[in-house]
């Protein structure tokens, strides 16, 4: 695994950790799920899928296999992210950190996707 990789792993890791445990009770992630037309269940699932995702990048320092399954996870929630966007009509800067997201999550998957055959 090579150092971009584990810069990567750490920086998502710790960006879907801190976004997973917003989607529990943040105020300002509470009032987006309701202009979403999601219900709580859902904010809340969506935050445990972040959370498991972060453990699963960082775990993927050691095991290139969770870094792939982290990195798909990535991808996966922000395609969903980008497109409820599209669905509310939000304009593109709001869809700028979940396309970087994306990039990011998929340069993960890329790198350590050998370890998923």
């Amino acid at each position: 695994m090579g150092v971009l990789s584990i810069i990567l792993q750490v920086l998502l890791g710790v960006g879907f950790l801190m976004f997973g445990f917003m989607k529990f009770g943040s105020k300002q992630m509470v009032d987006e799920f309701v202009r979403y037309g999601y219900p709580v269940g859902f904010r809340i699932f969506t935050g445990l899928v972040e959370v498991i995702t972060a453990v699963f990048v960082i775990s993927g320092i050691w095991n290139d296999k969770l870094a792939a399954w982290g990195g798909l996870f990535i991808v996966g929630t922000m395609l969903g992210g980008i497109f409820t966007h599209i669905k509310v009509k939000d304009p593109v800067n709001k869809m700028i950190m979940p396309i970087v997201l994306l990039i990011l999550g998929l340069i993960v998957l890329i790198i350590n996707f050998g370890s998923l055959l």
